[in-house]
């Protein structure tokens, strides 16, 4: 592990994609900044990634206030430049469309999209005056389309793809990086197999394929590509999707 004067930022470092982004960036010699609401659920990955050689740093973090993420972002670039920031707060929620209440649909609109913009906007202002970074964000099948019951999750999440699109033509030709990833899959989480089980059962849960569900490192290795990519091969988005996805 060679180490990185470089600050990678990840913003929704869940228990599985977003831990296992930041230990992808860990391993290639980033110290990273972590942030959750409930920081000292960051424990178990700040054990993991300091067990490997790497270097961690973790905070609470509203990611819905501005001054919580103006604060966490400044924090990060202290330790060293912020280089990488990803956007990896999720908000999926299914609600029938009549029974969506404002109060749902605000805060889903909050997580998922207005905080999204703060992170973009901050790290930017960040990154500009050095003239290089790399700023992505976490998306959904629903970034692409609305599905039953997901009115609130689709609206949200389609808007940060817009303000992920509107980044990159801004931002790219000053040498920021702006990428859109789109998991058009469920991932192999907890949450998704409760899911799979209440919807088919558990025979159906203990029959399910290999890589069927897409493993939180996949996703942590693709935004490892997405940074590598060369400035004449940019990509402002990237979809992946499991082999037996339909689509």
């Amino acid at each position: 592990m060679a180490a990185r004067n470089a600050t990678a930022a990840v913003i929704g470092a869940g228990d599985f994609i977003g831990a296992a982004i930041a230990k992808k960036f860990a391993v290639e010699g980033f110290t990273v900044f972590a942030g959750r609401r409930n920081g000292d659920k960051l424990s178990p990955l700040v054990a993991d990634i300091e067990s490997a050689g790497g270097k961690v740093s973790a905070r609470s973090l509203d990611a819905r206030k501005e001054e919580d993420i103006t604060a966490f972002l400044q924090e990060a670039d202290r330790l060293a430049p912020l280089e990488v920031c990803i956007f990896n707060v999720g908000a999926n929620v299914n609600f029938p469309f009549t029974e969506t209440t404002e109060r749902v649909f605000r805060k889903v609109w909050e997580m998922a999209c207005y905080s999204g913009f703060l992170a973009g906007r901050e790290a930017a202002k960040l990154m500009l005056p050095r003239g290089k970074g790399a700023i992505f964000f976490t998306g959904a099948t629903a970034s692409m389309r609305g599905g039953v019951g997901y009115a609130a999750f689709a609206a949200a999440k389609a808007g940060l793809r817009a303000v992920a699109q509107a980044a990159a033509r801004e931002l790219g030709p000053r040498n920021i990086h702006v990428a859109h990833l789109v998991i058009d899959s469920g991932v192999d989480t907890a949450w998704v197999r409760e899911r799979i089980k209440e919807r088919e059962g558990a025979d159906a849960l203990a029959k399910l394929p290999p890589d069927r569900l897409m493993r939180p490192q996949a996703v942590a290795d693709a935004y490892w590509a997405l940074y590598r990519q060369p400035r004449d091969a940019w990509s402002s988005e990237m979809e992946i999707r499991p082999f037996g996805e339909k689509w």
